[in-house]
C-alpha cells in the first residue's frame, strides 16, 4: 500500500501532456446486474489510503455516512461508497480512501484497491447517457484498443458529496447578493465542466451575475466552440472579446483536461487575451502552481460561488 503514496506530488507533471493517474478499486457486486466493476478516482484527489479503522457513529449520522474517524488528529466523515453506488462487497469494506475535495476532507470506504494506471485524457469518455450512472461522471478505457471492454467507471465525487454531505457551498446557496457583471453585448462565457451538479451550480450563479453562458461537458467540446467563435470573429473583422468574454473551466474532464484547454487558449495569438478561470475541486499548492504555469487568470475551488464572482469581477476589469 505504501507504493500508492510514493511520489504523488511528482505526478502533477503529467498535466503538461494531457495525462493523469487513476486509482482503480472495487466496491463489490452490483445490485443491478451482479457484476463487480472497476471504479476509479483521480490520484490528485487522494490524500492517503489506509486500512479500514474503527469509527464512531455520533447521534444523528445517517446512512450512507457510516460515522466519523480520527485520521492524524482530523475528524473525517466515512462514506459507505458501495451503498452509494448500489454494490455489495462480498469481502467487507477493507480500505479507506482519504480524499481532499474542494478544501474539504472525507473518507470513502471501499472493498479493495487494485492499482494505479497512467492514462491520457483522450481515453476518458463522458458517461452522460450511461444507464444507472447517477454517480459516474465518465468511463475510462484502460488500454489503447478503442473496441476494448477493459473499462473503469470514474466516480463523480462532486455529485456524491452534494447528495450525501451537502455543504454551505452547495447548489442551494443564495445568489441574491452576487454582483451583476457587464460584458460586451453578444459575447458569452464558455464553460467546460463534466459534473452535472457543478454545471447546474455554475449555470445558476452565472445567471445571477447576468452572464450568458454556453455549457460544455468536455474540454474538447469547449475548444471546438472557441475555435468556431474565433473563426466568426476573424470573418467579421472584430476582436475575439466581441464573441467570448471569459472561459471558465474545470481541470478533470473527458477528452481534454482544463490545463490543456488553458494552454491552447493562451498559446494562440488570437485567443490569448481571453480571461481564463479554472474552477476545480483539485486543491493544493501543486495544482495551483500549474494553474500559474499555464497562465490562467484565476483559480477558484469549488463551490465557492462568492469567491468565483469576485475573481470574475477582477479579471473582467
Amino acid at each position: 500500500m505504501d507504493n500508492f503514496q510514493k511520489d504523488i506530488d511528482d505526478r502533477v507533471n503529467l498535466t503538461l501532456s494531457n495525462r493523469f493517474e487513476l486509482l482503480l478499486f472495487r466496491l463489490g457486486a452490483s445490485e443491478h446486474d451482479g457484476k463487480s466493476e472497476l471504479f476509479g478516482i483521480n490520484v490528485f484527489k487522494l490524500r492517503e489510503i489506509v486500512p479500514m479503522p474503527d469509527y464512531t457513529k455520533p447521534v444523528g449520522v445517517r446512512h450512507p455516512v457510516l460515522g466519523m474517524v480520527n485520521i492524524r488528529d482530523q475528524i473525517i466523515p466515512v462514506i459507505d461508497l458501495p451503498a452509494v453506488l448500489g454494490c455489495r462487497p462480498s469481502g467487507g469494506m477493507n480500505i479507506l480512501l482519504i480524499t481532499e475535495y474542494a478544501r474539504t476532507v472525507q473518507a470513502f470506504a471501499v472493498e479493495s484497491v487494485e492499482n494505479i494506471v497512467r492514462l491520457d485524457w483522450t481515453q476518458i469518455h463522458t458517461a452522460e447517457k450511461l444507464v444507472n450512472g447517477q454517480y459516474i461522471t465518465s468511463v475510462a478505457r484502460l488500454d489503447d484498443d478503442p473496441t476494448s471492454n477493459n473499462l473503469a467507471m470514474v466516480i463523480d465525487v462532486e455529485q456524491v458529496l452534494h447528495d450525501i454531505v451537502p455543504t454551505k457551498h452547495d447548489l442551494h446557496a443564495t445568489h441574491n447578493d452576487l454582483p451583476q457583471i457587464d460584458i460586451k453585448p453578444g459575447s458569452v462565457v464558455i464553460v467546460a465542466e463534466d459534473s452535472k451538479v457543478a454545471r447546474a451550480m455554475l449555470e445558476k450563479g452565472l445567471q445571477a451575475m447576468k452572464l450568458p453562458a454556453l455549457m460544455h461537458v468536455t474540454g474538447k467540446d469547449a475548444w471546438l466552440k472557441i475555435e468556431e467563435l474565433a473563426a466568426q470573429a476573424q470573418q467579421e473583422g472584430v476582436h475575439i472579446s466581441e464573441k467570448i468574454a471569459l472561459v471558465l473551466t474545470d481541470l478533470e474532464m473527458p477528452e481534454m483536461d482544463g490545463f490543456t484547454l488553458t494552454r491552447k487558449i493562451k498559446n494562440h495569438s488570437q485567443l490569448q487575451s481571453i480571461p481564463v478561470i479554472i474552477h476545480s475541486s483539485l486543491s493544493g499548492s501543486a495544482n495551483e502552481e500549474h494553474v500559474r504555469k499555464v497562465r490562467a487568470d484565476g483559480y477558484v475551488a469549488k463551490f465557492e460561488i462568492n469567491e468565483l464572482s469576485s475573481v470574475i469581477t477582477r479579471v473582467m476589469r
